[in-house]
């Protein structure tokens, strides 16, 4: 087994948040009708961090919410786009559901985290990052152009939370792949080089959101989906979530279905998805 090889998989969740039914599972209605209007609220759902140890430290995949959200009455905007903020999503965060306490709880310190992930730049993603100075931060190219584009805070990017002094970041782009096991996907970046933990473009979310397939040997692959879909299950019958582009996320959604079919046993992890922690413990203790 090599240094870097990985040692462990670990989730941690920085509190919870509850949706709109029709922002798990799209319906026919306009985003911004069903926003404006829906009275009905999800139970809450874990705002999950996924931790991978390897011989040289940890790598995060999404850096959850930050507390400040809850704490601070300036952290979103305000006028009508705090209003969509408040409408969007409602958390709960308690004070030992930081990042840096979530860590320790399971037996890291945040200093260890050398890498860090971005699934998409979307709050609930992002809420760690000024708590990982010491760390590289990856995300898409792509995705983050869209910071540059036309009102970002009314597309759920608040820059003044993610362009942070002192953060170390590193924007990738798609590459062709090599390896005929990640097929339908063609393109996409090798983190390590060795084919452990390979980011996939997933777009429709957002346009640059990424998936990390997870792989060991022996082990149970995982892949590691954003907001893909805010239920495994969901994913699997083929419904998208009502937050995206429909068209974009529904062929993203056929191409992870179709690798899903071709990797019998892969275990999905959401980022919000409540059997989340059930599905990863049960692929960990899996044996190919």
């Amino acid at each position: 087994m090599s240094e870097a090889s990985i040692k462990r998989v670990s989730m941690v969740s920085t509190g919870s948040v509850s949706i709109h039914p029709e922002h798990v599972s799209a319906t026919r209605k306009p985003m911004y009708w069903w926003l404006f209007t829906s009275r009905r609220w999800t139970q809450p759902l874990p705002i999950n961090v996924y931790v991978i140890e390897r011989g040289d430290g940890l790598v995060l995949f999404d850096t959850g919410q930050d507390r400040a959200s809850v704490t601070d009455p300036g952290y979103f905007p305000g006028g009508i786009t705090g209003v969509m903020y408040d409408r969007l999503a409602r958390f709960d965060i308690g004070p030992e559901q930081t990042l840096t306490a979530q860590l320790a709880a399971i037996g890291y310190d945040i200093g260890d985290v050398h890498t860090v992930v971005i699934s998409h730049l979307h709050q609930d993603h992002i809420g760690g990052l000024r708590e990982l100075t010491g760390a590289q931060i990856v995300v898409s190219r792509h995705e983050w152009e869209t910071l540059g584009g036309p009102a970002p805070e009314l597309r759920g990017l608040l820059r003044s939370h993610i362009d942070l002094p002192g953060l170390r970041w590193r924007r990738i782009s798609p590459e062709p792949l090599a390896d005929p096991a990640l097929a339908p996907f063609t393109t996409g970046h090798d983190l390590f080089d060795d084919g452990s933990m390979v980011l996939l473009p997933t777009p429709g979310h957002t346009p640059g959101s990424l998936s990390m397939l997870v792989r060991s040997p022996g082990r149970t692959p995982l892949l590691m989906v954003g907001d893909l879909t805010y239920d495994s299950a969901l994913l699997e019958r083929g419904q998208v979530p009502g937050v995206g582009e429909k068209h974009r996320l529904a062929a993203t959604t056929r191409m992870t279905n179709e690798f899903r079919l071709q990797n019998p046993g892969l275990a999905v992890l959401a980022a919000h998805d409540p059997g989340a922690a059930s599905i990863l413990a049960t692929a960990v203790h899996a044996r190919l």
